[in-house]
């Protein structure tokens, strides 16, 4: 491999050769068929074999032309290709060749079959067709390297070495699931049989195809399995007395009562704290399930241990009305708690930056403002970390490297299907709150196009009359000449000098200060704000049990998810709640999909499913942000039936052998070192 073609490989992130047996092609072409000249039917995708009878290269000053004509018995056919001058000289008289692409009748030659820039492939006695005549791979192009010729350094690649690839997995669970040999699988994806069925092909849905997912899927349960097997049993952490006072005062005092779902998975966290080693947990529940309460609970706990403990959010918003709450939770019982943003003080935040080192501050909530080299606690004995996948892996280490072996609990309102619950947290020991506490209606959702706006605020204002509060969201802050869409700032002006004048209008978005943000929250939360014109910002973290209607402007610009999370401002009281999908024009049928199951559907869990079957698992979560190995082939959509049975296996071994030491095991280290490479470096054990 020549250095220029190495960088042209690079680009589509083929490193190696390893990387370059599982570059499989994106789809297939049948070229099997072979026409005659004569039955070539125009305008369709057809192959022919024939004799060259002329080539000739026509020049002018901006193009140049090689026409080829060849023939068979039942007529000629010309070829065309353009801006390839050298192929005067690959092409010669006499050669036999076969052409693929559309044949089109040429008006300007008396209506004569003509092909342009065709697939070419010359028949040269035994040598193996790769072009055409056969089932053709289609590679993912970059400039200066074409789906041909990486077909050609295919080729050779597997002559050399396809027969020596070797096994990922062990013997017995090859022939436990009667897979294909691994090399088989590979050779056969690259260049299929004439007989192997097309369809399948094209979809991903081959044996072939299904060996090398379930490999892929195997060795990330694997790593994922050996992560958790060693943060179970080599890192000594605080064995905590999970009997708090402060967590009997706390359920005396609030106004409701936990839900059996939340006491289930308190249990579940508290019996993690009582154990030697640091907790590894995610609290994954629906919007307005209860979450955070439960994460203060095992605060507290952690509190009356005498160590302190840390909340990081992924935006400010959040943070502060995570702040918000838990000091009202948690001044009743003495607790020190402390907000630390970016946009402190300098003297501000050098005096809380003292505090927490001193153990002056039981409860430090932040954004990743709190993984700065400047802080550091006195005792860090508990981590949470909110909306996980909002951060990357490598800040949520750095926060956990702040404490000696902190115990680690991760909150989610974005529910998240099964099969990407098993990859994104497969580590973690999973909880989840299945249930929303008592007395909430689920919320109406109904969707509306501009010449319904009047209806819309009809019943808005209903809501409004009742005493009721309610939010309108918009995707900018200020109008565009570029986007035809509606700004926040522009539309609460709007509101409050027509449409709803004898309204109390506040308007809330990124780019106002802290205070000034602060201030509006307030005003909203204690009545003084009718209407809240806002953008995503309120996406997570407010909770105001007064606001029952949420009206979403361009609604179809947003994703499931989002649209999932600000339908979750509301609808956390007693009083039913609504929320109203403004529609515009025009929208793809994706978006009109997304609109009807936010309509019909209220549950989270059905919601993620739905998205991640709309976006595919890349959209939903970014690798980077997970940390994960990339998935080269498995597809979690398409291949979720075989994530299970791939990660009881994966977990199955490493239960028999943790270190991954027994002969048996060593395909799958060799494996797993190559492809966590960089991801978990603390794979590579004695």
């Amino acid at each position: 491999m020549g250095p220029v073609r190495a960088i042209l490989l690079g680009k589509l992130d083929v490193k190696t050769l390893e990387d370059l047996l599982y570059f499989l092609p994106f789809r297939y072409e049948d070229r099997t068929e072979i026409k005659k000249i004569g039955a070539l039917i125009p305008d369709k995708e057809q192959t022919v074999a024939g004799e060259i009878i002329s080539v000739d290269l026509m020049e002018t000053r901006r193009i140049r032309i090689v026409k080829a004509v060849i023939r068979d018995e039942t007529g000629t056919l010309q070829a065309k290709w353009f801006n390839q001058p050298y192929l005067k000289q690959a092409l010669q008289k006499g050669d036999q060749i076969m052409l693929s692409g559309k044949a089109r009748i040429n008006f300007y030659q008396g209506g004569h079959l003509a092909m342009e820039s065709p697939q070419y492939e010359k028949v040269d006695g035994e040598e193996p067709k790769l072009h055409l005549g056969r089932i053709v791979p289609i590679y993912h192009e970059t400039k200066g390297l074409t789906s041909r010729q990486i077909r050609s350094i295919m080729h050779g690649l597997l002559n050399q070495y396809g027969s020596s690839i070797p096994e990922n997995l062990p013997s017995s669970l090859i022939q436990k699931f009667s897979f294909l040999p691994l090399s088989q699988a590979i050779s056969e994806l690259h260049f299929p049989s004439p007989n192997a069925p097309l369809t399948l092909l094209q979809s991903g849905k081959t044996l072939m195809h299904q060996r090398l997912a379930f490999d892929e899927l195997y060795l990330m349960e694997m790593g994922l399995a050996y992560r958790k097997k060693q943060a179970a049993t080599e890192a000594l952490g605080t064995a905590f007395k999970i009997n708090s006072k402060r967590v009997e005062r706390l359920l005396g005092y609030i106004p409701f009562q936990l839900t059996s779902a939340q006491k289930r998975v308190f249990s579940e966290i508290s019996d993690d704290m009582a154990k030697p080693f640091p907790m590894h947990r995610l609290i994954q529940g629906d919007v307005g399930c209860g979450k955070t309460i439960v994460a203060f609970m095992a605060i507290l706990i952690a509190i009356d241990n005498e160590t302190q403990a840390a909340l990081m959010a992924p935006t400010e918003i959040l943070a502060e009305q995570h702040f918000l709450r838990l000091k009202e939770y948690g001044d009743p019982l003495g607790l020190s708690i402390l907000l630390l943003t970016s946009d402190m003080k300098k003297k501000e935040k050098a005096d809380a930056i003292d505090r927490i080192a001193i153990g002056e501050v039981n409860l430090v909530i932040g954004t990743h403002a709190l993984i700065q080299e400047a802080i550091s606690f006195k005792k860090l004995g508990l981590v949470v970390v909110d909306e996980q996948h909002k951060f990357g892996v490598l800040q949520r280490a750095k926060l956990s490297q702040k404490g000696e072996r902190p115990d680690i609990l991760i909150m989610t309102a974005t529910p998240i299907p099964r099969t990407l619950a098993l990859t994104l947290y497969g580590d973690l020991n999973l909880s989840v709150i299945n249930e929303i506490p008592a007395g909430r209606s689920p919320i109406k959702t109904q969707v509306f196009h501009e010449k319904e706006r009047a209806h819309a605020y009809q019943l808005l204002e209903r809501e409004l009359c009742a005493g009721r509060q309610a939010y309108i969201v918009c995707p900018l802050v200020e109008a565009s000449e570029a986007v035809d869409l509606k700004a926040a700032k522009d539309f609460s002006g709007h509101l409050q000098s027509d449409l709803l004048s004898h309204r109390r209008v506040g308007l809330l978005h990124g780019r106002l200060k802290r205070e000034d943000k602060e201030k509006i929250m307030m005003a909203f939360r204690d009545g003084e704000l009718d209407l809240l014109v806002a953008t995503t910002v309120i996406e997570v973290g407010i909770d105001l049990p007064n606001a029952t209607v949420m009206i979403i402007e361009h609604a179809e610009r947003f994703g499931l998810a989002q649209l999932h999370q600000l339908r979750g401002r509301v609808g956390r009281g007693a009083k039913q709640s609504y929320c109203f999908l403004m529609a515009g024009y025009p929208q793809s049928q994706e978006a009109r999909t997304r609109l009807q199951v936010m309509q019909r559907s209220t549950d989270g869990f059905v919601i993620a499913e739905e998205d991640l079957a709309l976006r595919g698992p890349g959209a939903f979560f970014g690798t980077q942000q997970s940390g994960l190995p990339e998935l080269r082939v498995a597809n979690l959509v398409r291949d979720g039936a075989l994530l299970e049975p791939a990660r009881k296996e994966a977990f199955q071994w490493i239960e028999q052998d943790p270190a991954l030491s027994r002969s048996e095991s060593l395909s799958i280290r060799s494996a797993l070192e190559r492809k966590w490479k960089g991801k978990i470096e603390w794979l590579a054990v004695g």
